[in-house]
Parts: structure tokens; sequence; C-alpha cells
């Protein structure tokens, strides 16, 4: 038995309900994330020192950045709350616990596949995903 306990554990169709709501809220998050990226881009062109600071010090210089930096932070709770776990957020990439013959792992999806058909080990990633038997392969890597 796993060592790492979740709220919930999903079923595969459980996991695919979501993909809808999943995929508006990662495109919002990506909207979101490249919009700072570029206002960040274009600080550092007159302020080469925000290179090398960190996100939470450039938004205390620069607070015009923060409803970006807030909404990011907003969807990413509301992924959470659905029992999902965000991990990439430039590649889109969302985690569900799930079980697979007896074992607990990650169900996991990728923004722009229209289902979730792999899995990895919880204590693995996206390079061990794995083929979720029985599902269609529809990765798009």
């Amino acid at each position: 038995m796993s060592k790492h306990r979740f709220d919930k554990i999903f079923t595969l169709e459980e996991a695919n309900e979501l993909i809808p709501t999943l995929a508006a809220l990662i495109c919002d998050l990506q909207l979101n994330a490249n919009e700072l990226r570029a206002r960040i881009a274009k600080l550092i062109d007159s302020e080469p020192e925000i290179d090398a600071m960190r996100l939470q010090r450039i938004i205390e210089r620069h607070p015009e950045l923060a409803p970006y930096a807030g909404k990011i932070a907003e969807i990413a709770g509301e992924i959470e709350k659905l029992g999902c776990f965000l991990k990439d957020i430039e590649h889109g990439l969302i985690d569900f616990p799930g079980e697979i013959g007896g074992e607990i792992v990650f169900l996991c999806w990728q923004y722009g596949e229209p289902g979730v058909s792999a899995w990895h080990p919880i204590d693995g990633g996206f390079a061990q995903r794995r083929a979720i038997p029985g599902a269609p392969k529809i990765w798009l890597n």
C-alpha cells in the first residue's frame, strides 16, 4: 500500500469528466503566465537586475504585475480544489490520484489531449508515463 494519502482517488471516468473544466482553467492559466513573463521580460530590458530576483520581489517593485500573479495563484487553487495536482503550467500537466492494479498512482493528463490515457508512479513523473490498460493511447508527445 502507498505511503501517500489523498482526499480523493479518481476513476478514469471521473478524471475524464473534469477535462473540459481543466482545459479552460489551463488555457486561462497559461494566458496569465505568458502575459506575466512578457511583462517581466520588458522590465528586464530597462532593469537587468530583475532577472535575478524572485517573483515576489519583482511584484513588490512593480505592483502592476500583481493581478497576473494573483490570477495564476487563484486558478492553481481552483485546480487543487478539484482534487488534482498542477505539475507544470507551461505544458499544462495535471495529475489525478488514481488506482491501477491495486496500486495508488497518478493518472496524468496534458493540456491538448482529449482525455486521460496514461499514468505514472506517485514518486515518478511525466517521463515515466505508461498507458492505462484498456484506454486508447492519445498522447500528443
